[in-house]
């Protein structure tokens, strides 16, 4: 697989997450991100790996009201 299509495979499961995040099913958008983490480490991706689950610890942040 070429470069061009790991990224667009890696944005297609951030595009995923984030339509699950706006839709408040962070449960479902942990899922996607942990399985981008995993495509990520056995394509030997370090970086985009960490780049998950930074994406991770970011939805399970609890939501500031007054930032909504």
């Amino acid at each position: 697989m070429n470069s061009s299509a790991k990224g667009e495979r890696y944005a297609r499961i951030f595009r995923k997450a984030g339509v699950y995040l706006a839709k408040g099913n962070v449960a479902r958008a942990l899922e996607v991100l942990k399985e981008g983490r995993d495509l990520a480490q056995s394509e030997g991706h370090a970086k985009m790996a960490r780049l998950f689950e930074a994406e991770m610890e970011r939805a399970k942040a609890p939501v500031d009201p007054e930032k909504e």
